[in-house]
């Protein structure tokens, strides 16, 4: 937070900050661990599901209480990643259609309930999982009200051409901004 604060202070602009969670806490998980390939226990719209939105609310609070906001969080980072991770990744698995139940009964409308203009972003996982991912979120039209734009992985772009991926996915939402989240060189030794 303080350095936070001071790259706040010295920039000549507005920085807008994005936060992406990599796990519930283990007592809130499948697998009663942070790590592993756990779930969130229970289904949407359940206590598991309501509290851990509720978490995004107090980060979002504490945050702001330092005078630091965020212009945005995503519902979880690389959910199908989950699946495949090494057991000591802290990480919460999510398929499509889990996210976007909770999205559309839990984390968008306790978003939308609490003083923060925070905006929500999608998948922030791999490309390779457009647009099934938007299909699914997107779809449906409680969840898409609650989702500002789609973030994005580049890890395994050689994998999907862009035309595939990104392009038909701004083509069937094009009013949902995509925006790479993550990315890095040298993931693949080869």
């Amino acid at each position: 937070i303080p350095l936070l604060c001071r790259a706040l202070a010295m920039s000549k602009r507005p920085l807008l900050l994005f936060g992406s969670p990599w796990t519930a806490p283990a007592w809130m998980k499948s697998n009663g661990d942070v790590r592993g390939k756990g779930t969130l226990k229970g289904k949407a719209g359940d206590k598991y599901h309501k509290t851990w939105a509720n978490y995004f609310i107090k980060f979002l609070d504490e945050y702001a209480k330092r005078n630091v906001t965020f212009w945005a969080v995503t519902a979880q980072n690389e959910p199908l990643a989950g699946l495949f991770t090494p057991p000591q990744a802290p990480t919460i698995a999510f398929t499509a259609a889990q996210q976007r139940d909770f999205i559309a009964r839990d984390l968008g409308p306790a978003l939308a309930r609490s003083p923060h203009r925070t905006r929500l972003l999608m998948l922030d996982d791999q490309r390779i999982h457009l647009p099934h991912w938007a299909k699914v979120v997107l779809g449906n039209a409680t969840a898409a009200r609650y989702v500002a734009g789609l973030a994005v992985h580049w890890y395994l772009d050689a994998i999907v051409p862009p035309g595939c991926s990104l392009e038909a996915t701004h083509k069937l939402f094009p009013e949902h901004f995509l925006l790479y989240t993550e990315a890095c060189t040298g993931f693949f030794m080869f």
